[in-house]
Order: structure tokens, then C-alpha cells, then sequence
């Protein structure tokens, strides 16, 4: 299958490689099928892109690339909805917020992406945690 994009091309799919949001995500409950590929040339991004609506995608980032101490426990409604039963099978990513310039370039620590990669089940879920900023700057002066 194809999924021509407003920002990245067109990309190639298969069905087994959509990722599914039951409660679509938080601004777009709608929308339920993302794909998850790379930011071309870059292995720090990656684009979490709806396959129902080829304008809307996210840019993410795994938060262990920015932030090594980052931990967050996932409740049992999550682990259930999502059918997480191994560690192994789990993706974390954050949302990025860009900017033309470098340093107010930020990622949502606060409200990750949980995906069952085995599974191809996703989920936003908000941290009740205060030690987790909505705008963590990636890049410092």
C-alpha cells in the first residue's frame, strides 16, 4: 500500500506495519492508524504519521536519547489495553515541538507514546509525574 504524505513523500506500507490508536490520539480521537518510519537522513527523529489523514504526522523522539534517566510506570489498564505482557515488546517516544531555532526545539517528556510493537497497539498517556516537562528543551546552548 502507499500513503502519499503532505511533508514526507510517498511511503510504502504494508497493513502489518500500521500501528493501532483505539482512543486515536489526544487532539485527533479520530484518527486510529499511524506508521511509524525514520526522518530521512536523521536516526534521532522519527515520524509517528496517521495513514487516515496523509496531512497529520508527529515527530518523535525515544526519550532515552535525551534524557538516560527516564522511567515511567505504566499502569495495569494500560498494560491490559494495550496487551503489553513482555518489556521487550514496548516502544516509548515522545512528541517534538519545532522551531527555526535549535534551542526551543522541545519534546513532551510529560506525555509519552507507548506502542506494543508485537501487538501494533499504541497509546498517549499524560505522567502524573512533576520531575517531566511538557517542553524539555533537546538541544542547550
Amino acid at each position: 500500500m502507499e500513503l502519499k504524505t503532505k511533508y514526507h513523500g510517498t511511503i510504502e506500507y504494508s497493513e502489518d506495519e500500521m500501528i493501532h490508536f483505539k482512543k486515536g490520539m489526544p487532539g485527533f480521537l479520530d484518527l486510529k492508524k499511524f506508521l511509524l518510519f525514520p526522518v530521512e537522513e536523521n536516526d534521532f527523529f522519527s515520524v509517528l504519521h496517521s495513514v487516515e489523514d496523509n496531512s497529520i504526522g508527529f515527530i518523535v523522539v525515544s526519550p532515552f536519547n535525551i534524557k538516560k534517566d527516564y522511567k515511567i510506570e505504566l499502569n495495569d489498564t494500560v498494560l491490559k489495553d494495550l496487551n503489553i505482557k513482555e518489556q521487550k515488546d514496548v516502544l516509548i517516544f515522545n512528541t517534538v515541538t519545532l522551531s527555526s531555532e535549535v534551542t526551543k526545539i522541545t519534546s513532551n517528556l510529560k506525555a509519552p507514546i507507548v506502542i506494543n510493537i508485537k501487538d501494533r497497539l499504541g497509546e498517549q498517556i499524560i505522567l502524573n509525574d512533576e520531575k517531566y516537562e511538557i517542553k524539555y528543551p533537546l538541544f542547550k546552548e
